[in-house]
């Protein structure tokens, strides 16, 4: 499944070298070199998330102590909802984040679609981010970064192209610079498309503007879902290949 991202720089040699191409643009350069982490990246960022994640977390306890009570009495239990994802290089953690959804089934035990169990409360949650602050935790415990790609499906793994598997080349974020650039509301080959432009990009100067932006973004309600989903259409594939 993750061999389309861990075998990236070898597949993109051979697909360059079989074209024949003397002069590769920098996103074909990026591709065969592999990610390469700057001072920042390697020596502070990890460092900083911890930091940043903990104070956090201590500031907002309150906060998320009321979102426990309110989702129980709101939602029932479980309170928090867990998923496997997939992280850096592809490996699969178990993220946490608060519940927004009814667990009401069909005649035949299936699960209702995503827009008959959010509820008003769950859409709130959201709309708020509230629901993401469990997410502190995954940080703290190194799974995940203060920004980077949000944390997809493992199901999405097999379907990325080239070009879309580099996404996992960083942590995946709390925030990122597709959430401050339309989140839900943009497709989603224009979400990878700023995932891998991050990636190419990462910087402290550009991590705190993303931070600040999602600050504006979520303070705004801006991107929340798709025009004909709930939260976001499902990831079939791309057909365009890079």
């Amino acid at each position: 499944m993750l061999a389309a991202a861990a075998g990236i720089t070898a597949v993109s040699y051979a697909a360059r070298k079989k074209k024949k191409v003397s002069k590769p643009d920098e996103a074909d350069q990026a591709a065969v070199q592999g990610h390469k982490q700057g001072f920042y990246e390697k020596y502070i960022k990890r460092p900083q998330d911890f930091c940043c994640a903990l104070a956090a977390i201590i500031v907002l306890s309150p906060v998320m102590a009321v979102t426990v009570l309110l989702v129980r009495l709101r939602l029932g239990s479980p309170v928090l909802f867990k998923q496997e994802r997939p992280g850096l290089d592809g490996k699969v953690f178990t993220l946490y984040k608060f519940r927004t959804m009814t667990d009401e089934k069909d005649s035949e035990g299936n699960l209702l679609s995503d827009e008959i169990r959010l509820t008003s409360f769950g859409k709130m949650l959201r709309s708020t981010s509230l629901d993401e602050l469990p997410e502190l935790f995954n940080i703290l415990n190194g799974d995940m970064s203060v920004v980077g790609p949000r944390p997809l499906l493992v199901k999405y793994l097999p379907l990325y192209n080239e070009h879309q598997a580099r996404r996992h080349e960083v942590r995946p974020g709390f925030t990122g610079y597709a959430q401050v650039h339309g989140r839900n509301a943009i497709s989603w080959e224009e979400k990878f498309d700023l995932d891998v432009e991050y990636v190419d990009h990462v910087s402290f100067l550009g991590d705190w503007k993303i931070i600040f932006q999602t600050v504006k973004t979520v303070l705004k309600r801006e991107g929340i879902s798709s025009e004909t989903a709930a939260t976001m259409e499902e990831f079939k594939g791309s057909a365009e290949e890079r």
